[in-house]
């Protein structure tokens, strides 16, 4: 299992995340992160245009499954239920446990995967872990708490590193 902090490509939102894009990398699954990377976590149920990229990546073949780390399943239950997509509860990410039991679930394998998020520590990590192409996007909503812009700070460095990867 592979330690590594830097996403294998950055996006500024999940809707630049096309369905081409990941045909083009052999994504058959992609597994998401919820709070901050698909809606902000005050945000209670999907939005239209969270709803037309779902619809879009099923059209187009990409199975989409939630991962998350979230206490209350309560939330994470009725965003997906609205979005009629599944979700892994009870992550532990940066485990490798959720995915692992996402892609279990689904009957994908590690190279028709992708992990999308918005944390370095947790998505990315467990993604690089698991052996899933890492895409990271920035978060939706910004950084509003104080942790959170000192998390944001703290990621500046390994995001330059993929950019400079060519990420």
């Amino acid at each position: 299992m592979p330690f590594s902090l830097i996403p294998s490509r950055l996006f500024e939102s999940y809707r630049e995340v096309t369905p081409e894009y990941l045909r083009r990398a052999g994504v058959t699954l992609l597994l998401s992160d919820l709070d901050f990377t698909l809606a902000p976590k005050v945000v209670r149920r999907p939005d239209p245009a969270l709803r037309a990229w779902i619809r879009d990546l099923e059209a187009a073949g990409i199975s989409v499954m939630i991962v998350s780390n979230n206490r209350s399943g309560s939330r994470v239950t009725e965003f997906c239920a609205d979005l009629g997509i599944p979700y892994q509860g009870h992550a532990g990410k940066p485990s490798t446990k959720g995915l692992e039991a996402a892609m279990a679930r689904a009957g994908a394998d590690r190279a028709r995967t992708a992990m999308l998020g918005d944390k370095l520590l947790t998505d990315m990590l467990a993604a690089n872990r698991a052996g899933v192409l890492a895409l990271m996007v920035e978060p939706l909503g910004g950084a509003v708490t104080l942790w959170q812009k000192v998390l944001h700070a703290l990621q500046a460095p390994f995001k330059a590193a993929c950019r400079r990867r060519g990420g």
